[in-house]
């Protein structure tokens, strides 16, 4: 079940090279060259550039400690009245056995 299923092999037929003949050679193609480096386009980055990077990414920061920050009061608001409730109610429960 785990094992891989791999298609069949393929089956080429066999080809049968004729005997050689006084054929001209063709040449080889030429080889392909890259485009050079240069015609890549670049990103320069100017100081008001630069300056609106640092912005984004300072405000990025504070966007997402703010969302953290809230988040862990968030959890500790709610263990704190869950630690309340449950004193409560142990209070209350030990008052119902005493008979008070």
């Amino acid at each position: 079940m785990f094992t891989p299923k791999y298609p069949p092999a393929d089956r080429a037929p066999a080809v049968t090279t004729p005997a050689p003949t006084a054929m001209p050679a063709t040449p080889a193609p030429a080889p392909v060259v890259p485009a050079p480096v240069s015609n890549r386009p670049t990103i320069q980055l100017t100081p008001g550039s630069t300056l609106a990077l640092v912005g984004g990414g300072t405000a990025v920061v504070l966007i997402v400690g703010t969302v953290l920050v809230s988040m862990l009061l968030a959890v500790a608001i709610t263990g704190v009245s869950v630690a309340i409730c449950a004193v409560v109610l142990r209070s209350l429960l030990n008052d119902s056995r005493n008979g008070r």
